[in-house]
């Protein structure tokens, strides 16, 4: 504790004025019945491909909304607000359509039938439908409509061996947030078809773990035998580009076997390799620098260092409009703080298992009485465990409250404290608790309502004319941008492909520049 207060008092006000946080929202359209709508992405929202703050994630049916970077969380909220408001506002005037409010999807078609998401004839754009034609030949099509919140996080100052130390102790320490703000305890029959699994029957069209936290990141969610040979090190830079570097390139017998194009000439993958891009690699967190059009991320490392980290592991919250709420965010700005200001010893192949085990344990059994994860080779009570981290966390929270005003992260701290004494307050439970209170045990039922009840909210908000006739502008912007795009397209598409996927474009082995953010 004294380490983490000495470090703590180090940093300068003007760090803690200068950090920066933004939201990727996913979600699918649904039907009222709750069925997977299968209309293309609204005309009204603008281009997938180039709108700043509307896109499609895996699926057509699958938005994904999205703000800039802010430094205030109230600003940061107001932006996500907005998007919501417009996207809702569109879904009205096209039917019947709403946002479904959890993390695990509504009811699905056959996984044929689940639309890919669609960005145009340019190549970046056909590049990006061909890469998800990938993903459903590699894991399937309903693995990849489960939907999350990423949250994007940099402070001044803090240099490529600071952002690694910090995912370190954030992969260490992952389990804490999966056992507060895991909301995905159960999900509808329809995701499991035809596949192996633990759930427990709760009605008949719902499954779920009686202690649950976040099936979504379990077993059950993105998971790949593929990647499960991927022994990817955060121990520096070098390390970790190597790791990707590898798997970008090493060639795997089972995507060779699918091929780049099917006998028909359509294309069924952009690559053979293990992976067919960086944002296949599925992580809890990922090291993140801005790109330039047409880089590869693995590039943009390299040449310029770590620039923010993606939070990628948080479950939709079914019970908040926006997915998320301010003092989630408070909490996690306490919690990444935590993780880049303590001791941060270098990883090993023997402690990446015990994470990989403390994940998936705590998203099946997190709220177990009496259940324990690995620390070390030795067995420790989850409770215990978070119980200390929130002690850590105490300082920092108190430093963050002096900086901004208020105790709102002291308070989230303390709320996590009392949700850790109490897993009846969690997220997970409160979900169970509504299913089987108000909705006989169904999800479906539940979701229904609660994304009926979302949607009503956002269309009940104020909003303005200019609101909306800025929003409008965006859209046509949008849609003007990638005409533009498709317009100045002179390569054909396999000769794109191929000088996309090269090793060449991955940048200079070994080379990881020291820039911070």
């Amino acid at each position: 504790m004294p380490m983490i207060e000495e470090r703590l008092a180090r940093l300068p006000d003007a760090a803690f004025a200068g950090m920066r946080r933004g939201i990727e929202k996913e979600s699918l359209r649904a039907q009222p019945g709750g069925a997977l709508a299968l209309t293309p992405h609204p005309a009204a929202l603008g281009s997938a491909l180039t709108h700043p703050h509307i896109t499609t994630d895996y699926s057509e049916s699958q938005l994904e909304l999205i703000t800039g970077a802010h430094r205030g969380i109230d600003a940061t909220l107001a932006e996500l607000r907005e998007v919501h408001q417009f996207t809702a506002r569109a879904l009205r005037e096209l039917g019947d359509e709403s946002m479904w409010v959890s993390s695990m999807p509504c009811h699905l078609p056959t996984d044929e039938t689940i639309p890919l998401g669609r960005y145009g004839n340019s190549n970046v754009g056909r590049a990006k439908s061909v890469y998800r034609m990938g993903l459903g030949h590699r894991y399937g099509r309903r693995m990849q409509t489960i939907s999350g919140i990423h949250y994007n996080w940099s402070l001044p100052g803090v240099d490529n061996e600071g952002y690694f130390s910090l995912i370190r102790n954030f992969r260490r320490q992952a389990f804490l947030l999966l056992y507060l703000f895991g909301a995905s305890p159960a999900l509808g029959a329809s995701f499991v078809d035809g596949r192996e699994h633990e759930l427990q029957p709760l009605s008949g069209d719902t499954l779920h773990m009686p202690h649950g936290t976040s099936l979504r990141m379990g077993r059950l969610g993105y998971q790949s035998d593929a990647q499960a040979s991927l022994n990817v090190s955060y121990n520096s830079l070098e390390g970790y580009a190597a790791s990707l570097h590898d798997a970008l390139t090493r060639p795997w017998p089972a995507y060779e076997a699918v091929g780049i194009r099917n006998p028909g000439g359509d294309y069924n993958q952009l690559a053979t390799t293990l992976l067919q891009i960086e944002n296949e690699f599925y992580g809890t967190i990922r090291p993140k620098r801005t790109i330039f059009p047409g880089e590869r991320p693995l590039h943009a490392l390299r040449e310029r260092g770590v620039e923010y980290v993606e939070v990628r592991l948080m479950d939709l919250d079914p019970f908040e409009p926006l997915g998320i709420a301010a003092p989630t965010m408070r909490f996690l700005d306490v919690f990444l703080l935590h993780c880049l200001l303590t001791d941060s010893p270098a990883d090993t192949p023997a402690e990446i298992a015990e994470l990989k085990h403390n994940q998936h344990q705590t998203a099946a059994r997190g709220r177990e009485p009496g259940v324990t994860l690995r620390r070390a080779g030795t067995e420790v009570p989850l409770v215990q465990w978070g119980a200390e981290i929130l002690a850590q966390c105490e300082p920092i929270a108190a430093r963050l409250d002096a900086q901004a005003g208020g105790t709102g992260h002291a308070d989230a701290v303390a709320h996590a404290a009392a949700m850790l004494r109490d897993p009846a307050q969690l997220p997970s439970a409160r979900v169970l608790a509504a299913m089987a209170g108000e909705h006989a045990g169904s999800f479906a039922g539940f979701t229904r309502e609660r994304s009926r009840a979302t949607h009503e909210a956002l269309l009940a908000l104020p909003w303005s004319d200019a609101q909306q006739k800025r929003f409008e502008a965006l859209a046509a912007q949008s849609v003007q941008d990638q005409a533009a795009i498709e317009a100045a397209d002179t390569l054909p598409f396999e000769v794109y492909r191929q000088e996309y996927v090269s090793p060449q474009r991955l940048g200079v082995p070994g080379r990881a520049a020291a820039a911070a953010a």
